[in-house]
């Protein structure tokens, strides 16, 4: 197949939707599919077509801070592309990405879209991810003018199928896995001798408010282990400084920053637990990949994150936003490393299901059915 992916972000590897469709696009290629992606980024890759960002003023240092630099459509590049292709994936409900549907659409191209982008996610910038209005209004606009327009939507967990389906979303939502890279399994590594005394936690993911790392800063203040915990916040993002400052009042100062998957599986691997403290989640790839390794998570059961559906009993879910109930967590992992050991053999096979290879299966199938219109129960759509 000729597939074109069309992107408003895909920047640096630094957050979990540019590392899955960076993932997408290669495992597609390595299968020998023609890929033809459209976004801001260098296009100093073959099959790459770079698009300006938009100016956004006087606010481009906030935009670039927040690492959500956004394309802007080139309609004659996107009809070049487009028109070339068996079939158009279209990642996010933005202005590149309402174009390309606009254009697919007049070329009588099929389309599938992603749902990779909560709309807490956006809400957090202003502070309103908690707004159920704000929320309500932003799931109606992406319907509106993107979604209701395509006849597919891969969902990267039931959980956000279900959110769709509750705002009135009509499509056929196929439920597919980012994946698991190859690279993320267990494998016994030794930890760095300055941290061999300590109980290492990590929690991996952007440094941004939905991520709510400062819980688990907090939750460790609370410990009656706090002395002998280190914390590895796996990470880049506009709240990085926050975090450092509200750290060094722990006797151990958390470790922060951003690590190339190859680095993050050595932490993860000499980690003792995995703490994901997010208010919105579609999936959370990076508690997947841990958890693939092996590590054992206590996992926040917020209503708007998908993560909570990866405990496999109570003792890996805690009150999302309360610091008490997590320390009380983290406290009897401490207390309980049999149980851990035990819980450790359950998720590596537990995690099985999110190796990447079955999930680039089911995307395959999805692109194969847009070109032929195909959806569940053999109906067909013209």
């Amino acid at each position: 197949m000729k597939i074109a992916i069309i992107a408003d972000v895909l920047g640096e590897e630094n957050n979990g939707t540019t590392i899955t469709v960076k993932r997408l696009i290669n495992h597609l290629k390595a299968r020998g599919h023609q890929v033809e992606v459209v976004s801001p980024s260098a296009a100093n890759e073959t099959g790459f077509h770079q698009v300006k960002k938009i100016d956004f003023k006087i606010f481009n240092n906030y935009v670039k801070k927040n690492g959500v630099e956004l394309a802007k459509p080139d309609k004659d590049l996107l009809k070049q592309v487009i028109g070339e292709c068996d079939v158009v994936h279209i990642l996010m409900p933005f202005a590149m990405g309402r174009a390309a549907m606009r254009v697919a659409n007049e070329l009588n191209k099929p389309v599938t879209t992603a749902f990779h982008v909560q709309p807490e996610n956006v809400s957090s910038h202003f502070g309103l991810q908690k707004s159920k209005p704000i929320n309500k209004y932003i799931y109606k606009n992406f319907y509106e003018h993107f979604y209701s327009h395509a006849e597919y939507i891969h969902c990267p967990t039931q959980f956000i199928a279900d959110k769709l389906a509750e705002h009135g979303y009509a499509a056929d939502f196929r439920v597919i896995s980012n994946g698991v890279d190859h690279v993320f399994h267990a494998e016994k590594v030794e930890k760095p001798k300055e941290y061999a005394d300590k109980f290492c936690i990590l929690t991996t993911g952007r440094l941004s408010k939905e991520k709510c790392q400062k819980d688990l800063i907090d939750a460790v203040k609370k410990s009656k282990y706090a002395d002998r915990i280190q914390i590895f916040i796996a990470g880049d993002g506009p709240l990085k400084n926050k975090l450092m400052r509200r750290g060094k009042k722990l006797k151990n100062p958390p470790v922060i920053m951003f690590r190339p998957k190859e680095e993050l599986v050595k932490v993860i691997n000499f980690c003792d637990l995995y703490v994901h403290p997010s208010y919105a989640e579609i999936e959370s790839i990076a508690c997947v990949e841990a958890i693939t390794c092996g590590l054992v998570p206590v996992i926040a059961d917020s209503k708007m994150s998908a993560a909570k559906h990866f405990a496999l009993t109570e003792h890996n879910l805690y009150r999302s936003g309360d610091t008490d109930s997590l320390a009380r967590q983290i406290d009897f992992m401490i207390e309980n490393p049999q149980l851990r050991n035990d819980l450790r053999l359950r998720y590596i096979e537990y995690a099985e299901r999110f190796r990447i290879e079955k999930c680039i299966d089911k995307m395959e199938e999805m692109f194969e059915d847009a070109i032929a219109h195909r959806h569940p129960g053999g109906e067909t759509r013209t």
